[in-house]
């Protein structure tokens, strides 16, 4: 039974009805009701922003600080063209500004990477709420939306769980894609869009984690769970061709490889298992040449000629990589190191050079950072966020068919397109 204040909210006729409580629902929330609007947010969660809290591994890669618009939009690839007016309204040092004035500092990591000081998700989750309740956002939780009434080709009013209605002038959906659905996010806007005539793209795992094929040859991968690989070479190999070359961070995991560079390439390695095998190379020091690495190991082997090889080479990398490495290379662990021969030290340097392994999949969307496909953008009147079908609907977010890089672009979008929603509805 609903309460008399919930029969209240939902009778009334709103200026705004936003539905999804994530990034982009929250921004485009606070700025239609900044502008005099009365604004309702739809949350079918118990609380705001689910998805927002894990992001990053629950630091929250806020923005990605690059200030020339040129050089960020390009990061949106065919979107680019699309998204010059948004990111002229509103971009990241609007996106900084907004989260500094309020008292959330941040810090600015490898690859332009903008985090929260505090190193938690929490502090921007925080800092978006109370931001909510200061400008008397009305919330509604446990909001389950089925879909949109539509009248003379207008929306009015969205069909609510246990077939209530709420009523509005105009409508903002933040629903987001079919990434981690656990969150609430499960792709229900694009069945609502469908179902009034937009063009939708199936979504599909756009920067997820890859599981490796476990054998005796791959399963060294396992030895080191958990453990983070600062900067290494990744290269892609099909059919015994070089598909793709990119440097940064991996994390190895139970069950193969993520981190950033490997989530960046992971649609491509997905396009690729199409045709065949795919197998992942990596090059443990890419700072290092071949010619680089071999002088690097005989001034280390002359150093240390008396001291075990398992000893003498934490200098170059991780101490786990050790065993894994001498094994790959045939050296026995506990020779010394003026026992080893240029036949083996160039054995080891190949193998540091290329450690292999055989992608088995992508893991599903279940497991995706972020989804691809949506809202074909020839759809939306980019400069307001606009239906170009449904003048009174805005989309935002992850609803929108954008492809984009890990490193803070996904929640950019979020906060620039939340942002120009919000900034363009009028009384």
């Amino acid at each position: 039974m609903m309460t008399r204040e919930e029969n209240k909210t939902k009778s009334k006729i709103w200026d705004v009805v936003v539905i999804g409580g994530g990034p982009a629902g929250m921004m485009a929330a606070i700025q239609s009701k900044k502008r005099g609007l009365e604004v309702l947010l739809l949350e079918k969660n118990s609380r705001l922003g689910e998805k927002l809290l894990i992001t990053g591994g629950g630091r929250c890669n806020v923005t990605n600080e690059e200030y020339d618009n040129k050089k960020i939009l390009a990061k949106y690839k065919s979107a680019e063209n699309y998204l010059y007016s948004p990111f002229s309204q509103f971009a990241v040092k609007d996106t900084l500004d907004f989260f500094h004035l309020r008292g959330m500092l941040t810090k600015t990591e490898a690859y332009q990477r903008v985090f929260p000081q505090s190193n938690t998700a929490e502090s921007v989750w925080y800092t978006l709420v109370n931001e909510l309740k200061n400008t008397k956002v009305e919330i509604l939780y446990d909001s389950e939306v089925k879909g949109f009434i539509k009248e003379n080709e207008i929306i009015t009013g969205v069909k609510m769980r246990g077939d209530n209605i709420i009523y509005a002038k105009h409508f903002i959906l933040a629903t987001g894609g079919k990434s981690r659905p656990e969150t609430g996010s499960t792709g229900d806007g694009f069945k609502w869009l469908r179902d009034i005539g937009h063009k939708v793209t199936e979504p599909s795992a756009s920067l997820v984690p890859i599981a490796i094929k476990e054998n005796a040859v791959n399963n060294w991968f396992k030895l080191l769970q958990g453990i983070t690989l600062p900067e290494v070479k990744i290269t892609t190999v099909q059919f015994d061709k070089k598909q793709k070359v990119s440097k940064g961070k991996i994390l190895f995991t139970h069950f193969g490889v993520t981190g950033p560079t490997i989530l960046n390439m992971s649609k491509s390695i997905g396009e690729l298992l199409s045709y065949g095998d795919v197998f992942i190379l990596i090059d443990l020091l890419p700072t290092l040449d071949h010619g680089m690495l071999n002088k690097k190991l005989q001034e280390i082997f002359t150093r240390e000629h008396n001291k075990k090889i398992k000893n003498s080479l934490d200098e170059l990398f991780v101490s786990a990589l050790t065993p894994i490495v001498l094994e790959k290379s045939g050296i026995v662990a506990d020779k010394k190191c003026n026992s080893i021969t240029k036949e083996e030290r160039m054995k080891l340097i190949e193998t540091i050079k290329n450690m292999k392994l055989e992608v088995q999949e992508l893991l599903g969307t279940d497991k995706a950072i972020i989804t691809s496909g949506g809202v074909d953008l020839k759809e939306v009147d980019t400069k307001t966020m606009q239906s170009k079908l449904y003048p009174n609907i805005y989309l935002v977010g992850d609803i929108l068919d954008i492809d984009r890089p890990s490193g803070g672009y996904s929640l950019q979008l979020c906060w620039t397109t939340g942002f120009v929603a919000g900034n363009s509805i009028s009384k």
